[in-house]
C-alpha cells in the first residue's frame, strides 16, 4: 500500500509540473495578419463632350479669272483681277469625340474685299480699248469639320483638319468704265459648293477654355460674278459674267469653350481604398 500511494503522489506531481509545460510547447501565440497594401486604381481619361468656339481672322483672297459674254465676238475674258485682304468672324459648336478626334460646325462672315480688274475689247470708236472693272466680293462660308489632335508637348496641341460645306457669295455692283463711258453690271450672289482644308495648335489657357491658333485654306467655286447691262446713251455693254472661283488664305485665332471634361483639367486624384482593420485575439 505504501507503494502505491507513493506513486500515485510521484504522479500526480509529474502531471502538476508537466502540464503547463507540455501546454506552453503546444499552444502557439496567435497570429496577426498584417492588411494589404492599398491598391491605387487609375481613373479613365474621360475627355469628350460639346464646346463652343469663336474665331476671328485676317485673310487674302486670288481670284482665279472671270469670263463674260459680249454680243458680237463672243466670250471674252478678263486679262487681270485682284482682290484685297479683309477681315472676317465665325462662330461654330462642336464635339470632343475623344483625345484625339473632334468635329464642329462654323459658320464665318467674310467681310468685303475690293476687287479691281481690266478687260479689253472694241470701243464705240471700233478701236481696241481696255476697261478698268472695279467691284467687292463678301460670303458667309458654312462648313462642316472634322480634326484629329495629334498629341500634346508642353501643353501645346497641334491639329490638322478638313471641312466640306457651302458660300453664299455675294458680288456689289461691278463698275466698268473706258473711253466711250461707264457701265454699271448688277452683280450676282448665290450659293456654291465649298471646302477648306487646316492646320493648327491650341494651348490651354484655363481648365476649360483653350486658345485656338492656325492657318485654313478655303476654296470657293465659280458662279455668276455680274449681269447683262446697257451702257450710257443707249450703248450696249457686256454680260453676263462669271468668275471661275476664289481661293480663300486665312490666318486665324480665336477661343475654343468645353463643356465636358477637358484634357486642360487636372487628372482626378487615383482611388485608393480604405485600409483593412487588423484585428487580434
Amino acid at each position: 500500500m505504501f507503494n502505491t500511494a507513493k506513486m500515485a503522489f510521484l504522479a500526480a506531481l509529474f502531471a502538476g509540473v508537466a502540464g503547463p509545460v507540455f501546454a506552453a510547447d503546444l499552444a502557439e501565440p496567435p497570429v496577426v495578419e498584417e492588411a494589404p497594401a492599398p491598391i491605387a486604381y487609375e481613373q479613365p481619361a474621360d475627355f469628350g463632350g460639346w464646346y463652343i468656339r469663336g474665331d476671328i481672322d485676317y485673310h487674302w483672297s486670288k481670284f482665279r479669272g472671270g469670263d463674260y459674254i459680249t454680243y458680237g465676238p463672243g466670250t471674252n475674258d478678263f486679262d487681270a483681277g485682284k482682290l484685297k485682304s479683309a477681315f472676317s468672324a465665325g462662330a461654330g459648336v462642336g464635339y470632343q469625340i475623344n483625345q484625339h478626334f473632334r468635329t464642329d460646325l462654323t459658320l464665318d462672315w467674310m467681310s468685303k474685299s475690293k476687287f479691281r480688274g481690266s478687260t479689253s475689247g472694241t470701243c464705240g470708236d471700233l478701236l481696241p480699248c481696255t476697261s478698268v472693272d472695279t467691284s467687292s466680293y463678301s460670303a458667309l462660308l458654312l462648313l462642316a469639320n472634322a480634326y484629329v489632335d495629334i498629341g500634346t508637348w508642353h501643353g501645346v496641341t497641334p491639329y490638322v483638319g478638313a471641312g466640306i460645306g457651302g458660300a453664299w457669295l455675294k458680288w456689289d455692283t461691278l463698275h466698268n468704265t473706258d473711253r466711250d463711258g461707264s457701265f454699271e453690271h448688277r452683280g450676282g450672289k448665290g450659293w456654291r459648293f465649298a471646302y477648306a482644308l487646316m492646320a493648327g495648335a491650341s494651348y490651354c489657357l484655363t481648365d476649360r477654355v483653350k486658345l485656338d491658333v492656325g492657318y485654313r485654306y478655303s476654296h470657293i467655286n465659280g458662279g455668276r460674278m455680274f449681269e447683262y447691262a446697257s451702257g450710257l446713251g443707249g450703248t450696249t455693254g457686256a454680260g453676263p459674267g462669271f468668275d471661275r472661283g476664289i481661293n480663300v488664305h486665312e490666318v486665324r485665332g480665336g477661343l475654343r469653350y468645353q463643356f465636358g471634361r477637358s484634357d486642360c483639367a487636372p487628372p482626378p486624384e487615383p482611388y485608393q481604398p480604405e485600409p483593412e482593420p487588423i484585428y487580434t485575439k
